[in-house]
């Protein structure tokens, strides 16, 4: 009999479709029956001696929640019969009712127990996902204060990189690396391949409170470093670094093959993987439970990686009159020739250039690195680049690769060219040249590990108020020692500092200036977006375990509302 690995994941979810993603242990037909609307089944695939299916439901009706079950060949394999949790549900959206985002990044996959609680803080995933099956009770702090009969669902949640860590295992992914290949072989205890990273997926999507969720909530997710490696593609030196190892290769096109399956694959809308050549070749072969794409898979990610113009990972939902989601891939797309450094090459940077348009209430921008760092340090990264660049002189470029590497200055600020577009782009949408101005654009971004909301300060002529909301970690908080300097370097020490050595290597002032309003804080955070009409509202909250290490209750870091006149 075939049972199922991982899964279900409720992915790509609008008002009258549902994707939704599973592993199996091997070849199998895969339905996904719901009560009182569809029901649909699809045959899996192989990559590597994993199978994996998706199934697209089609002709629900918007607004409402379909409980579902599971089958592989006829036997049921989800919802669990054991389970205290309540059923899997596919919620589709109405966009005539009041958007409501979660959103976060950096999650590492530790035990919940008192241990792991220890050394990693509690996983705000599971404490959100605890609050919405009703496991957990609300008290005073409890965030989700406007819905006195109990909290309401997300709408959706965006994964915003660092879902999995390649190059910073836990002691059970070392465990299986121990045993299939040994620790002292090269990468050592970072992955090496497809399998290892199959292995990485099952670790972060196996507790049950978070499977459940994942099962019930739309999910969309983005890449960051750690998805691949800390600094995946700083810069020239740094690719060039890695090429020239014996295993970057492997893990390249690992970690994009995997990518694609466990994660991507889920962004798409079902006429966009309709257009996707490998998609398009496992329904070719929809007649053969298992058919192997193995070969051409890597071959895919290995273009991606050498050509990124090949392929987009970037995409962008339009959520109804009230909102558009960008969603940036802001790692793979880089341009790091010295003469000639971008974030986003010219063919990412013209199709975002497509998608920030008005006549929406609010534009949301997706991207793992914040686009508004502390303004400080917004200026020491790009002073970085000049430095590296030769803004100093060429004695001083050496020196200038070591630190941008060492200190992690890799962010949009760090590649002035994309941020100049970008800025421009923006002003211009807020300027309403480019259709009625939304009320708000908000960027939403994670991998800082630490919490924060900015806004650019007004200026003539620009209608949108433009933010900057982070969130992160879900789970993987700094040490104390490191939050202090974190905090001190980025809000205190480079104020002043970024600005003198950003003008001695003549780098040009932004735009916009902005300032902080909320933060930083550094707890394990899962972040809401509420929109309220012209307004938006954001939250943060945290896990706080009380009587029970297994239930972690639900509690308010951060509450702030933007009204928009």
């Amino acid at each position: 009999m075939t049972s199922l690995v991982l899964g279900p994941l409720l992915r790509h979810v609008d008002e009258v479709s549902a994707s939704i993603w599973v592993e199996v242990d091997g070849p199998a037909r895969v339905r996904v029956t719901t009560e009182g609307g569809p029901s649909a089944e699809a045959a899996s695939f192989a990559v590597h001696g994993h199978h994996y299916a998706m199934v697209c439901l089609d002709g629900l009706e918007r607004g409402r929640r379909y409980p579902y079950v599971v089958t592989v060949d006829d036997e049921v394999v989800w919802p669990d019969p054991g389970s205290d949790l309540p059923p899997s549900v596919v919620p589709t959206l109405d966009h005539g009712k009041p958007l409501r985002l979660a959103y976060g990044s950096c999650r590492t996959s530790v035990g919940h127990d008192e241990k792991g609680n220890a050394t990693h803080g509690v996983d705000a995933l599971r404490a959100f996902a605890l609050r919405m099956a009703g496991l957990t009770d609300a008290g005073a702090d409890d965030p989700d204060r406007s819905h006195g009969d109990g909290p309401r669902w997300p709408d959706l949640v965006a994964f915003l990189g660092d879902q999995v860590y390649a190059d910073e295992t836990t002691k059970e992914m070392q465990a299986f690396i121990e045993q299939r290949r040994g620790l002292d072989s090269e990468p050592g205890d970072e992955l090496k391949d497809y399998e290892e990273y199959a292995h990485l997926y099952r670790l972060a999507w196996s507790d049950p409170v978070n499977r459940w969720l994942l099962s019930t909530l739309p999910s969309l997710m983005i890449f960051d470093d750690h998805d691949i490696r800390d600094d995946w593609n700083t810069s020239r030196a740094w690719k060039d670094e890695m090429e020239a190892t014996s295993w970057w290769h492997d893990r390249i096109v690992g970690g994009l093959a995997s990518y694609w399956v466990y994660q991507h694959l889920g962004n798409m809308t079902p006429s966009e993987r309709a257009d996707d050549a490998i998609w398009s070749l496992v329904v070719e072969h929809a007649d053969e439970p298992g058919f192997d794409v193995s070969d051409v898979l890597d071959a895919f990610a290995d273009r991606a990686d050498q050509e990124p113009t090949s392929y987009r990972w970037s995409f962008a939902r339009d959520l109804g009159p009230q909102a558009r989601l960008v969603v940036v891939d802001s790692r793979a797309a880089r341009v790091l020739e010295d003469d000639e450094r971008s974030i986003l090459d010219d063919e990412e940077l013209a199709w975002l250039d497509g998608q920030l348009r008005g006549d929406v209430d609010h534009l949301l921008v997706a991207t793992s690195l914040p686009f508004l760092l502390a303004p400080g340090l917004h200026y020491v990264e790009a002073f970085s680049e000049a430095l590296a660049g030769g803004g100093w002189g060429r004695r001083l470029t050496g020196l200038g690769e070591k630190i941008r590497q060492t200190v992690d200055l890799e962010h949009w600020a760090a590649f002035q060219k994309g941020f100049g577009e970008v800025a421009r782009m923006t002003l211009e949408v807020g300027r309403g040249e480019r259709g009625r101005a939304p009320a708000t654009i908000t960027f939403l971004s994670g991998d800082v590990h630490h919490s924060y909301l900015s806004a650019v300060k007004p200026l003539p002529g620009v209608r949108s108020r433009i933010l900057q909301a982070v969130c992160s970690p879900i789970r993987n908080p700094l040490s104390r020692k490191w939050r202090f300097a974190t905090a001190a370097l980025s809000y205190g020490v480079a104020g002043p500092l970024g600005h003198v050595v950003a003008r001695s290597a003549k780098v040009p002032d932004a735009p916009f200036s902005w300032r902080l309003v909320e933060g930083p804080w550094f707890d394990n955070n899962l972040a809401v977006l509420e929109v309220h009409g012209e307004g938006i509202r954001l939250w943060w909250a945290t896990g706080k375990v009380e009587d029970d290490v297994d239930r972690p209750r639900l509690v308010r870091v951060s509450d702030v509302s933007i009204d928009c006149p």
